[in-house]
């Protein structure tokens, strides 16, 4: 286990002192568009995010926006059906992911059973955007994208924590107000992503709606809440790089550009082609298996 995760997480947070981005969360038992908050103009939205409008129907943010309003802007949003959970425009339902669980095990044979196919379909309710937005070469792609990117991160899905436990203690940011409630040493590396430092659990968690600050071990012992961290990761955070991995998927930047909001400063520019030729190249292996291209752009 590495710490390159933790450049490209402290990159994307440590100026903001954590604000948390708050995105609504859905669940598979919502049934009904009351279920979401009401669309408010001017406000900022992200790429996944549900809201009721005044006409009492759903829309799903397909890019962020400053509050744009869902009916006359439809780039930005996409109407989304209550009822079955699924968008009525571009998006296809959260429960028919385009990797299938025989995909989902042919990528990682040897994957910790922790990491289970079942734990991620649930995560993906969270973040509805997420490898459902655009074509079904585009929603393949940023799947693609996503899991070598994790593989990349967790050796193959088979770390769940930090390997290295002499860099647990460092993690505990003190200058945040909230400080570190679950201890100096509570906030390692967990989960595909590889969350790092008090101030990306609270922010993580504010997002998520779960209480990651205070409950940091959820990561490592609850696999959907380890995938949703992945997630929020992948979906709101741009890290060193310019835009968030979502977005450079959705939006044709390149698999190459998810390298650099991921660690663009440790790889990306010559730093280390060998990092980035081992992502590309299970990005490849991916998108192979899932029957799409890899697309261009792959290096950062």
């Amino acid at each position: 286990m590495s710490r390159r995760r933790i450049s490209a997480v402290v990159t994307a947070l440590a100026l903001s002192a954590a604000v948390p981005v708050l995105v609504p969360t859905s669940s598979a038992s919502a049934a009904t568009c009351s279920s979401y908050p009401s669309w408010v103009a001017g406000k900022a939205y992200v790429t996944g995010d549900i809201v009721r409008y005044t006409d009492g129907k759903a829309y799903i943010a397909e890019h962020d926006n400053p509050g744009y309003d869902p009916v006359i802007s439809t780039w930005y949003w996409t109407p989304y059906n209550c009822d079955s959970g699924s968008g009525s425009g571009s998006g296809t339902p959260v429960g028919n992911f385009v990797v299938s669980e025989a995909q989902f095990n042919q990528m990682f044979p040897n994957r910790n059973g922790f990491y289970t196919y079942s734990g991620l379909t649930a995560a993906l309710n969270a973040y509805p955007g997420f490898a459902n937005t655009g074509g079904d070469e585009t929603k393949k792609q940023e799947a693609a994208a996503f899991l070598a990117n994790v593989s990349h991160e967790t050796g193959g899905l088979v770390h769940v924590v930090e390997q290295n436990t002499a860099n647990y203690p460092h993690y505990c940011d003190w200058s945040q107000p909230y400080g570190c409630p679950a201890g100096q040493s509570a906030y390692y590396g967990r989960g595909p992503i590889q969350l790092s430092w008090n101030f990306n659990y609270k922010a993580a968690g504010d997002a998520l709606g779960i209480d990651l600050l205070n409950n940091p071990s959820l990561v490592q012992t609850d696999a959907s809440v380890a995938w949703k961290t992945g997630l929020w990761y992948w979906n709101t955070q741009s890290g060193p790089g310019s835009m968030t991995p979502h977005n450079a998927m959705v939006n044709g930047a390149g698999f190459g550009q998810t390298i650099r909001s991921i660690n663009g400063s440790l790889e990306c520019d010559g730093r280390n082609p060998a990092q980035v030729q081992s992502r590309v190249t299970t990005y490849q292996q991916f998108t192979q298996i899932l029957g799409v291209s890899a697309g261009a752009n792959l290096y950062c």
